[in-house]
């Protein structure tokens, strides 16, 4: 793969004896994978599929579906990039709890979600994209979701009417998609060296109105996948000094995950407690997953009419 010299440049100072082999990664295979739906029976054709176990996620395997399959098609399976099953486990919701999935389509992450709701609680998956929604009604609707409001409108716009209502929020941020180069050749002819920065300016905003919306003691999740640390350590470095009442939980990092990486932000060590995963490293592309809990009061101002919901 051709990769652009500003981006090969930056990761060789920025990884020092590991740069060589993470740009012969590049040219690597690009893993399949899919997870199955615990609330649909799984056909004796697809079980047979279920060979390869994605060690970090116990509803996850290595393998290509075709989307036209009739398991497909029914939604007792989903097509989804390996890597990417890190941000639902991690996430993972308790069966009753109101979660928000900011950032929404086409809907790997919701889906996830939706397997460890078991259908109760309520899951409000957005995607500010127009565009985009239909997609993500389709896989949504092909889960067999009971608990589920899709809506289409601004984190502002959620903020204003769900201040504190929130017991998990999941920002899988829009970034630079350099963890998915190699999925995504057209990522890779988008990208500047000054495009992970215009990125995390959006970030900061998403995350100043996640903030609102999320209750006292609520989890907020936060991923992407880029390598880009101004979009990953930095943001929540910023995070962390914005909003003292947020607290980073530490990730249990298994089959390649490695922490982050402080040194990449202002030298905090609590960072190390988030996730990377580096393709030369594990089997799956790129991401940046960290989790933490809120300590602070609502930001919003309380509607009454969730009030006692």
């Amino acid at each position: 793969m051709q990769l652009p010299a500003e981006f090969i440049q930056k990761y060789q100072r920025l990884l020092g004896d590991q740069a060589p082999a993470f740009l012969a990664a590049f040219d690597g295979p690009v893993e399949k994978g899919f997870r199955i739906n615990p609330n649909k029976t799984v056909t004796a054709t697809m079980r047979a599929k279920m060979t390869a176990p994605v060690p970090y996620s116990p509803i996850g395997y290595y393998g290509k579906v075709n989307g036209n399959a009739l398991e497909h098609l029914a939604g007792a399976v989903y097509s989804q990039e390996p890597s990417a099953m890190t941000v639902g486990e991690f996430a993972k919701p308790e069966p009753g709890e109101r979660v928000l999935d900011l950032c929404a389509a086409p809907g790997g992450k919701t889906t996830h979600l939706l397997s460890y709701l078991h259908q109760t609680g309520l899951l409000v998956t957005n995607e500010i994209n127009r565009q985009r929604v239909t997609a993500l009604g389709d896989n949504v609707e092909r889960y067999g979701a009971r608990n589920t409001v899709i809506t289409n409108d601004t984190p502002a716009a959620l903020a204003k009417e769900l201040p504190g209502f929130f017991d998990r929020i999941l920002v899988d941020a829009p970034c630079s998609g350099e963890g998915m180069f190699r999925k995504d050749h057209d990522a890779v002819q988008y990208w500047t060296p000054d495009y992970p920065a215009a990125c995390a300016e959006r970030q900061r905003e998403i995350l100043t109105e996640a903030v609102k919306m999320l209750r006292p003691g609520g989890h907020l999740i936060y991923s992407t996948c880029t390598f880009a640390p101004e979009e990953d350590e930095q943001m929540m470095a910023w995070l962390l000094k914005t909003y003292p009442e947020f607290e980073l939980e530490p990730l249990a990092k298994t089959a390649g995950m490695v922490d982050a990486k402080p040194e990449w932000a202002d030298g905090n060590p609590e960072l190390a407690k988030a996730a990377r995963l580096f393709p030369h490293l594990m089997r799956g592309e790129g991401h940046f997953i960290a989790k933490l809990v809120y300590h602070g009061t609502t930001v919003g101002k309380d509607k009454k009419w969730f009030a006692n919901s």
